[in-house]
């Protein structure tokens, strides 16, 4: 049976700590790979970056897996949620061996921030060691195949996605192999994620949405929306992060070939994306279960594939789950953010 979420990769699990209310609107996912880690690789295509360990992922370099991969609010503050998860990993002697005891280890934990600061009112209120830690604990402490919790929790507790309230989101498929490949998103783009002349979302035109809100309906939509940018008043700088994670066995160069894959659904479902004030970054994930067919040089050609299309999928379900926010207290930015479920309704079909 599978839920449609990251957690489909049998063994990965996804953990969420989540910081609201008193200045507070922002958080930390952790996803943690199974016992002895999971090959990973990175491809950055954002202008504006926050990332931690992401060298250590280069085809070129020594470390072949990781324990744990991070995305964080806090912009480049919030990076500092991988020390807690760092340090849960020593404590279950999980990490890279440099020493002669089984407890000298180096967790090996990537990590990438989005910029969600001043968000709920105080600018200082941001994921720090202690968020990192309650997040791998909730991923611990999940049960294998776990429903994933969408929308505004962990990193996307305070994404937006242009004027719209953002959020995390996540799908899978299950490919003819057996392979499964799925993906986690944390949507929080400079881009928009609708269509302006129909209101639909980009990434379910994609998939041949034909149904288009009516024309009362947009147009209330679109002056909400206006009035919310005009509001907020504050320079969009965001991220959108995604980790993609598949059973199948890859060398490093093949899973950074997937990371850079599926940055094609995220310019599908976002536009314009891979600004200067982005920092798109795509983490891939392989748990080594199954092995490709030997005998065919482009085998890896339908997970690629599969990665666009589950980033796609993640990014509408990030952006339905998501529930509006209105931010006026504490000492800082604050703002307000709709979300599109509440300026346009859920799907036909739902």
């Amino acid at each position: 049976m599978t839920v449609d979420a990251l957690t489909d990769v049998a063994g990965v699990r996804v953990g969420h700590a989540t910081r609201t209310g008193g200045g507070w609107l922002t958080g930390t996912t952790v996803v943690l790979a199974p016992d002895g880690g999971a090959v990973a690789a990175v491809d950055v295509r954002g202008g504006g970056p926050g990332t931690k360990e992401t060298d250590a992922l280069d085809p070129r370099n020594l470390v072949q897996k990781v324990e744990a991969i991070v995305l964080t609010g806090g912009s480049a503050y919030g990076l500092d949620a991988a020390s807690g998860v760092m340090a849960w990993l020593e404590e279950q002697g999980r990490g890279v061996r440099v020493g002669p005891d089984p407890s000298h280890v180096v967790p090996v934990v990537p990590a990438a921030c989005v910029f969600d600061l001043g968000r709920g009112g105080d600018f200082r209120a941001r994921p720090d060691a202690g968020t990192g830690r309650e997040a791998v604990e909730a991923a611990a402490a999940s049960a294998v195949g776990a429903v994933v919790p969408e929308g505004c929790v962990g990193a996307g507790t305070g994404a937006a996605a242009g004027a719209l309230k953002g959020g995390v989101g996540t799908a899978s498929v299950v490919l003819d192999s057996g392979v499964t490949v799925a993906a986690l998103v944390v949507v929080n783009a400079v881009g928009s994620v609708l269509d302006p002349e129909t209101g639909v979302l980009y990434g379910e035109l994609f998939q041949g949405r034909v149904d288009r809100p009516e024309a009362g309906v947009h147009e209330a939509a679109r002056l909400r929306l206006a009035e919310s940018a005009a509001r907020n008043g504050v320079p969009p700088l965001n991220t959108t992060l995604a980790v993609v994670a598949t059973d199948a066995e890859l060398s490093k160069a093949q899973a950074q070939k997937v990371a850079g894959a599926a940055h094609d659904g995220i310019a599908r479902a976002v536009r314009p994306v891979h600004m200067l004030n982005d920092g798109d970054t795509v983490f891939a994930m392989a748990t080594g279960v199954r092995t490709l067919d030997a005998t065919s040089p482009l085998a890896l050609n339908s997970v690629l594939a599969a990665g666009a299309d589950v980033v796609m999928r993640a990014i509408v379900r990030g952006v339905r789950a998501a529930e509006s926010v209105e931010s006026v207290e504490g000492v800082g930015v604050g703002g307000v953010w709709p979300a599109y479920e509440e300026l346009y309704g859920a799907p036909a079909s739902g």
